[in-house]
């Protein structure tokens, strides 16, 4: 099983875009997939479909979610928290959902020494169950960013190539350095870097000929960094399909697709698909 992080501490870089049809995608090659939303937002899980709800006393999610498999060591298991998507994706996918009392949870998850090691130690037991483990991240360096890269085995940071987010890359690299230290100590190797994934790239003829280029080498004559091949264009599509609804009664509810179910044949859905095939080849699948 390998765990891939999807971070970058800059938010509005397309994260969870990434995550939820990467994970989909790679679904749909045939391989057991995992998604994780680390992220309080809960991005994801709303993204996956599995906030079909509208109002408060109607979440489900609240008791069981995330927070649950990080806040004890004995019980709340993966396989007792884990979701499957309903008509995000063919075939569904497993998710563990956020939920904004992640927030509320933090400072409690801080006295505990063990918190950075449950994610790992969880993901330990359910090995055989799944191929890749993708996990979502907050956009900071709070506890859950830490446990995310501590349980990852890779990353791919996300990145439009604008300057706040080229900007934010060297405090990224720092937490990596202090990421590995802790790594080190408990037995695992640094965290591998796949590399910088252009994402919400404009598809303007003229900026991709003239700006573009000039973005990539920037990044790369200023941070020791690998791009990666694939690029996720900015696409009105990648949009539409999360905003998707169907009517129950008099309410419209949420019903997203990945966007390899929404409109398969869309060159965004082909972007996912080579960044699938790219991602495979560098994990050795």
């Amino acid at each position: 099983m390998k765990t891939i992080a999807i971070y970058h501490n800059k938010g509005g870089v397309g994260k969870t875009t990434i995550a939820i049809n990467l994970a989909a995608s790679l679904q749909k090659q045939g391989h057991k997939i995992l998604l994780i939303d680390l992220d309080s937002q809960a991005n994801s899980t709303f993204a996956t479909g599995l906030m079909k709800f509208l109002f408060v006393e109607d979440d489900d999610l609240r008791d069981r979610n995330v927070s649950h498999v990080i806040e004890s060591g004995d019980y709340d298991f993966i396989p007792d928290v884990v979701r499957k998507t309903d008509g995000f994706n063919q075939p569904e996918i497993d998710v563990i959902p956020s939920h904004i009392n992640l927030i509320e949870k933090q400072y409690k998850l801080n006295q505990i020494v063990s918190y950075k090691t449950r994610l790992v130690i969880k993901l330990k037991r359910v090995e055989e169950d799944y191929d890749i483990v993708i996990i979502d991240t907050p956009p900071s360096r709070d506890i859950y960013a830490e446990m995310a890269l501590i349980a990852a085995d890779y990353l791919i940071i996300p990145s439009d190539l604008k300057p706040f987010a080229n900007q934010g890359l060297p405090t990224v690299l720092e937490f990596i350095s202090q990421i590995d230290e802790f790594r080190t100590l408990i037995g695992k190797n640094n965290l591998a870097i796949l590399g910088i994934l252009p994402s919400k790239i404009s598809t303007n003829s003229k900026f991709l000929n003239y700006v573009f280029p000039k973005q990539k080498e920037s990044l790369l004559n200023s941070h020791n960094l690998p791009i990666m091949n694939s690029i996720i264009f900015e696409r009105t599509v990648l949009s539409q399909c999360t905003n998707q609804t169907i009517t129950m009664g008099d309410l419209e509810i949420p019903d997203p697709k990945s966007v390899l179910e929404f409109a398969p044949d869309s060159p965004a859905a082909m972007e996912f698909v080579q960044l699938t095939e790219e991602v495979l080849e560098k994990l050795g699948k």
